[in-house]
């Protein structure tokens, strides 16, 4: 790990992993609704950046890990491209990570895990949605439901066409407010996913 001006207090941390984790614990305690949240950032084949609000499920020990519909908009610009962004926000502690990297699927048994622990209607529900795609009316949608439903019974395996995304970072940069504008902001870079030795920049706000 190379560094210029070595980060303390709030930014203190031997990894970037660690740190986010920290952070998300803290929001946790503060944030009224999801402190998971965060905002991904893909780009369409014509090169048009497109930005939705998703729920980041893991920070594993090197990675960033949230579930989708595997047919929807998002998961195919992810697919077609490897690449994805994106930003979690707290008001409550005026704080924020950005996150860029490259995306593999996770389809093995976390993706099994996670889908079981989700709610009987959110496991039926990823059955009955053809995400994205255009719906004729909210009826449509709840027929199609009671249709999974009746089809699926209380234990629906994990649709083969659901599953999650892992983003393995070449970027993570921590984001405080300071007095006046004058913010914190630490940038921790890699060479490519698969480096374990990151470089620390202190940036300007």
């Amino acid at each position: 790990m190379s560094q210029t001006d070595a980060p303390s207090g709030k930014f203190a941390a031997e990894d970037p992993f660690s740190l986010a984790r920290a952070w998300l614990a803290e929001a946790g305690a503060s944030e009224l609704n999801d402190p998971n949240a965060i905002a991904l950032a893909t780009v369409s084949p014509e090169g048009l950046p497109n930005v939705r609000m998703v729920l980041l499920k893991d920070i594993e020990d090197d990675a960033f890990v949230f579930y989708t519909n595997y047919e929807s908009v998002k998961a195919g610009e992810i697919i077609a491209t490897g690449k994805a962004a994106f930003v979690m926000h707290w008001k409550s502690l005026r704080r924020q990570v950005r996150v860029r990297g490259l995306v593999e699927k996770e389809e093995g048994p976390a993706a099994d895990a996670y889908y079981a622990s989700r709610s009987l209607p959110s496991r039926l529900g990823a059955w009955a949605s053809k995400q994205s795609r255009p719906l004729k009316s909210r009826g449509a949608l709840m027929a199609e439901v009671a249709k999974v439903t009746a089809l699926k019974g209380p234990n629906p395996p994990r649709p083969p066409f659901w599953g999650g995304f892992r983003i393995r970072p070449v970027e993570i940069e921590f984001w405080a407010d300071g007095a006046h504008r004058l913010h914190d902001r630490f940038r921790w870079t890699r060479a490519d996913p698969s480096a374990t030795e990151w470089e620390i920049t202190r940036l300007n706000p």
